[in-house]
């Protein structure tokens, strides 16, 4: 079988690595994939929001179906446009893709249907933006309502926060802005809640924390993600009864009402107060970089699942879960999120430990006359899995000394409220 993978960032690595473990795999593709990829597949430097080159890739080298990473090309409707020419391929298509595409489309959805969120306000023009804050309660949250890579988002807590983010958000920071969404501060704890369906039936594929801001103590801006841990320390029986009935099960309904399948990973991004879900925000598709963390607890044929989801016979397949715990640390790019220097070499990668607890799962990399060189803002991911967390950062920790990279850094918290000082 050969499969081609989209994308290329440690969540389509690490997607890499597990689809490459699977006896029923001849050939995978990373279009474009990175350094870390091109160790397991073939890297085709093509631009994955040009379907029509896409699609003749695909159809030349006969592949069986496409794993879709990022939210762009879902967004745009890759999967409708590849479906139609009858290449299979596991992703949502445009419709259920505008759970991510536009929290406005996400917000009205949750009002239909009663799904518990924050309560919200949407306006076209800063002059009414402004009117709204002058008399709103802050902390508040302001939202670009379209994609912005996980950055996007204000949470401001004082009046001149509030009139900066909404200057950013219509003079074009995150793309054209036609509309901007204002949200009450929720005060809890976050999580996030993943599934993945196949339009019929849908089944839990994950629970992790992230850590998106740059700085120890989760302060200062927000990035696309330092790190994670799964499962989340939130998690529990009753609290997942929860998600599902008031969350997940009225966001399908609602899909599904639209005329449409939803049929994917679906990532619920939750605030949780206590044990009660709210929702946050939806991805339509696996976190980064908490595919990196989930992944490696995977104990299925991750092939056979997104076989089975694509077909349309999800409910036939066990997915099951090594029980360990599992943590994530990112290594950065000096002065990430903000201008950073590219095309910088990596060494000592070859010093690193890695094995069937410890992994490395690359992202802004590029491989180059045998060398590696960092040329994103996110460069490497490093995952280990153990009993406890505690072991797993350790272990995490060894190597990133080993690596030893002047260049970069990372945050030396992450899971801290898991972890005992």
């Amino acid at each position: 079988m050969k499969i081609a993978i989209l994308g290329s960032g440690g969540r389509e690595h690490a997607l890499t690595f597990s689809i490459s473990k699977s006896n029923k795999v001849e050939k995978i593709y990373c279009i474009p994939g990175n350094a870390g990829t091109s160790e397991l597949a073939e890297n085709i430097a093509l631009d994955i929001n040009n379907f029509k080159t896409i699609y003749e890739f695909l159809k030349k080298n006969n592949v069986d179906f496409v794993v879709v990473g990022p939210e762009d090309p879902l967004v745009n409707g890759i999967v409708d446009y590849l479906e139609k020419l009858n290449i299979k391929v596991f992703g949502p298509n445009k419709i259920a893709s505008q759970l991510e595409g536009s929290k406005i489309f996400t917000k009205n959805l949750c009002k239909k249907y009663n799904i518990p969120t924050a309560e919200f306000g949407v306006f076209e023009n800063a002059k009414d933006s402004y009117k709204y804050i002058d008399n709103a309660k802050h902390p508040l949250v302001i939202k670009a309502d379209n994609l912005a890579a996980g950055k996007g988002v204000y949470i401001c807590r004082e009046k001149a926060e509030s009139y900066l983010a909404v200057k950013e958000i219509f003079d074009g920071k995150f793309g054209i802005a036609n509309n901007i969404l204002f949200e009450e501060f929720l005060e809890g704890e976050e999580m996030s809640y993943f599934i993945i369906s196949d339009g019929k039936t849908f089944k839990f594929f994950g629970s992790a924390q992230d850590h998106k801001r740059v700085g120890e103590g989760d302060t200062g801006k927000n990035t696309g993600g330092m790190g994670a841990y799964s499962p989340s320390r939130l998690f529990n029986e009753e609290l997942e009864k929860k998600i599902l009935e008031k969350i997940i099960k009225p966001t399908l309904k609602g899909i599904n009402d639209l005329g449409t399948k939803y049929k994917g990973f679906l990532y619920a991004g939750l605030m949780i107060i206590k044990n009660e879900p709210f929702l946050i925000e939806y991805n339509v598709r696996m976190g980064d970089p908490e595919c990196q963390t989930i992944l490696p607890t995977l104990d299925t044929d991750v092939v056979k699942i997104l076989q089975s989801c694509i077909n349309e016979n999800l409910i036939e397949i066990d997915i099951n879960w090594i029980n360990k715990k599992s943590l994530c640390v990112v290594l950065c790019s000096n002065n990430y999120p903000d201008k950073y220097e590219k095309n910088i070499i990596v060494n000592n990668l070859e010093k690193l430990n890695l094995d069937e607890n410890n992994y490395l799962f690359h992202a802004g990399t590029k491989k180059q006359d045998k060398k590696i060189y960092a040329v994103g803002g996110r460069v490497l991911n490093f995952i280990s899995i153990s009993n406890s967390y505690s072991a797993a950062k350790r272990n995490i920790y060894k190597n990133l000394k080993r690596l030893n990279w002047e260049k970069g850094f990372y945050r030396k918290d992450i899971g801290h409220k898991v972890i005992d000082k």
